[in-house]
């Protein structure tokens, strides 16, 4: 059973893969592997054989979700990819940022925080719920694009709302007005097909710990060869001095210092893990299982839907409006009294519980859920 390839603690009913992910153990078991590797021969690993195997983990990456491997690089967290990117473009004083008011909050902050010392404008645009097609919220999202607007920062799945937004028809049009974008699939690899090429955004990063089951601190940032020269290091380090790399964008932004590979290099085994236990049907079933509770979570709390029950807008995770004042204190209930973890949050004037299936969670685990909110609403 694949539950019992996972290191979760087996008296909790884990409903928050979309989080920090969970790492099964092959997995694991390889990062640990790295690990004693580098131990071994510290020197000889951090100085030489490196970056033949950052090489080997980017092109096994760049295959799974569909761009070259010498497009990407491995950073810890979204987070510190957006940041790269803010701090590299030049964006000067009332040029206009077009993003949404579904974005990630510490993204949404470094958008805004920059936005004080280079001068462009950040513009949520407001995109109201419930959501009822993909090609009106391409029309609505497009009612906030104007002449200034020279980059879309949007999300490939919403943290907060669990949403699959239309990414590649925004790209589309964004390219036919020469507008660059960039794409916060922090939710997508292992989530959801991907294929970043055929997407064609300009930018795009995805988390690798998160729906990829990868070890925490594993992401990855790809930019389209004609902007790779204008991606600067986050940390200047020794670059194209010690990197072999033949291109710039790889051996500036790779090595940033001396630091842990392992869970950059455990990625490949997390894509095998994925393919060695038909990763597609555990997807379906996820699916089906995370939408069959969310409606049935709906019947019981009366309120409405924030979009459509279809895969056009749902996965694996989802986001329901629950009727209660204190969420902190519900949350803390379910936990303490009932052993489950799930998020429930404020976003904008809603309080949302967010559900997340994965491959060690079943129907037991959705029944022990509903139940519990039955119980203390």
């Amino acid at each position: 059973m694949l539950k019992d390839q996972y290191l979760l603690n087996k008296d909790i009913t884990f409903l928050n893969h979309g989080s920090f992910g969970a790492c099964p153990r092959p997995v694991f078991k390889d990062y640990q592997r790295w690990q004693n590797l580098l131990e071994e021969q510290p020197v000889q690993f951090m100085s030489h054989d490196i970056y033949r195997y950052l090489e080997q983990a980017r092109n096994k990456l760049g295959s799974f979700v569909g761009c070259k491997g010498d497009d990407l690089f491995f950073v810890p967290n979204p987070t510190i990819a957006i940041n790269t990117v803010i701090r590299s473009l030049n964006l000067e004083p009332g040029f206009e940022v077009l993003s949404s008011d579904h974005e990630y909050g510490s993204l949404i902050r470094a958008w805004e925080w920059f936005s004080d010392e280079k001068g462009y404008i950040f513009v949520k645009k407001t995109l109201p719920v419930p959501m009822t097609s993909h090609q009106d919220f391409v029309d609505n999202f497009w009612e906030g694009v104007t002449t200034k607007t020279k980059i879309i920062f949007l999300s490939h799945i919403t943290s907060s709302t669990g949403l699959i937004f239309p990414v590649q028809d925004i790209c589309k049009r964004a390219r036919l007005e020469g507008i660059i974008t960039i794409i916060d699939g922090a939710h997508v690899p292992g989530h959801i097909k991907l294929n970043i090429e055929l997407i064609n955004p300009d930018i795009y990063t995805g988390a690798c710990h998160k729906w990829l089951s990868a070890p925490k601190g594993s992401t990855f940032l790809y930019v389209q060869r004609k902007l790779q020269e204008f991606i600067s290091p986050l940390i200047v380090s020794w670059g194209n001095v010690v990197d072999p790399s033949p291109f710039q964008f790889i051996n500036e932004n790779q090595y940033q210092g001396t630091r842990d590979p392992s869970s950059f290099l455990a990625v490949p085994a997390a894509i095998k893990f994925q393919h060695d236990n038909d990763w597609e049907s555990v997807q379906l079933r996820c699916r089906n299982l995370a939408r069959q509770t969310r409606d049935h979570l709906y019947m019981i709390m009366d309120t409405e839907p924030i979009c459509p029950n279809t895969e056009e807008w749902l996965a694996q995770m989802a986001s329901i409006e629950i009727p209660i004042n204190d969420i902190i204190s519900f949350k803390n209930k379910l936990l303490s009294d009932y052993n489950i973890e799930i998020p429930i949050f404020e976003w904008k004037d809603r309080n949302l519980l967010r559900l997340s299936f994965n491959a060690y969670n079943d129907e037991k685990d959705a029944e022990r859920l509903i139940d519990a909110i039955k119980e203390l609403l």
